[in-house]
């Protein structure tokens, strides 16, 4: 759809609308530090919400794809007063809702409920930065896992690419 029939709730996150692509760089005290690529679509239907897909895949020192990473799926709302909530689905059995606050182009998130399956591994909690800096969508996660805090896990910078 184009931009003239995006619902007037979603102003304030309409800057995520499309297909970002780029690459940014991981880690955790429990894994080695990696390089990784990643596709986020950000799409909407001219109902009060975005659809969300993001992929991700392992690069080696070229910066060649090596193998397939995570994904998740999942819808952004924006509520009055510059609030939004996020849920986010996991295939490796883990479902998220973070609520959050958006200022101009910059969107800060946390985790308000974090379920999980028999055989998911532990997560309890997250935590995400976006913005829009320089035309480019860049963000940071930090998480909760495997018995730590929260504690930086992932950052990327994305370029707007369709």
């Amino acid at each position: 759809m184009d931009s003239q029939s995006i619902h007037p709730d979603l102003e304030p996150i309409a800057f995520l609308l499309g297909r970002w692509e780029g690459a940014g760089v991981g880690g955790y005290p429990t894994i080695e530090s990696f390089r990784f690529g990643q596709e986020i679509v950000f799409e909407h239907n001219g109902k009060p919400f975005l659809s969300y897909q993001s992929k991700t895949w392992l690069l080696d020192d070229e910066g060649a794809m090596v193998r397939p990473l995570a994904t998740e799926s999942g819808h952004w709302r924006s509520l009055p007063e510059r609030q939004v909530e996020v849920l986010l689905s996991h295939p490796t059995g883990i479902v998220e809702i973070y609520v959050g606050e958006v200022v101009f182009h910059k969107i800060e998130l946390q985790t308000d409920v974090v379920a999980r399956t028999a055989t998911a591994k532990e997560y309890t909690a997250g935590r995400r930065l976006y913005g829009l800096v320089n035309g480019n969508l860049m963000y940071a996660y930090d998480m909760a896992a495997v018995g730590r805090p929260l504690t930086s896990h992932l950052s990327a910078e994305l370029k707007k690419v369709g």
